[in-house]
């Protein structure tokens, strides 16, 4: 385990993560919901390595963090109402879903080409995409189906072994995302949970 300062990370704590991360590590890391379970985006081995011990099926891809809203542009295509919504609301405790560009690994997409994408409101995680240079993916701290953990002390004895660094950015006491899908500019609420969703016309 590894204790990161919320609010001011240490660099060269930050650097070790990141080190990890290159070499196909799995970490799990605060946001400004639950904690998530991590790895480069391109990094396949870090990929195969989340969706063995989330005993997820392959098929129902991981969303993933940017950095910030210029970066999400790099992996998505973002309409002008898209933007508008997202600068409004990022960083925060949604996940927004868009078409995909062509950079994104296939393991991260649906069928339909679509990804789900994050800028969460936490030092911490932000941190760690800056200095890697590019987005890591993001997933509840859990396997699937079983419910989030939100003490990284927990997260260490449950599945310790299964993962790589665990980052200790504090105890956390909130729901996963709530997920929105941006397609065609229509805003359709995918999943309730932290981020307040009275702006969105019912």
């Amino acid at each position: 385990m590894l204790s990161i300062n919320p609010e001011n990370p240490q660099q060269r704590l930050i650097a070790q993560v990141v080190d990890c991360l290159k070499q196909g590590g799995v970490i799990a890391y605060p946001t400004d919901t639950t904690y998530g379970l991590g790895c480069d985006i391109f990094n396949k081995k870090g990929i195969k390595k989340i969706f063995q011990i989330k005993d997820r099926d392959p098929k129902k891809p991981f969303s993933f963090i940017c950095s910030d809203l210029s970066d999400v542009a790099n992996y998505a295509r973002v309409s002008n109402a898209a933007f508008k919504i997202m600068k409004r609301h990022l960083p925060g405790p949604y996940t927004f879903v868009l078409e995909a560009n062509r950079i994104v690994p296939d393991s991260l997409m649906t069928k339909q080409k679509t990804v789900g994408i994050r800028i969460p409101d936490n030092p911490i995680a932000l941190a760690i995409v800056r200095e890697l240079g590019h987005p890591i993916v993001t997933t509840s701290a859990n396997r699937s189906g079983d419910d989030h953990f939100n003490d990284p002390t927990e997260i260490e004895e449950q599945m310790g072994k299964l993962i790589d660094k665990v980052v200790d950015g504090g105890i956390l006491l909130s729901d996963p995302s709530t997920v929105i899908s941006l397609i065609d500019d229509r805003i359709e609420v995918l999943r309730e949970g932290s981020g307040d969703i009275s702006w969105i016309e019912q």
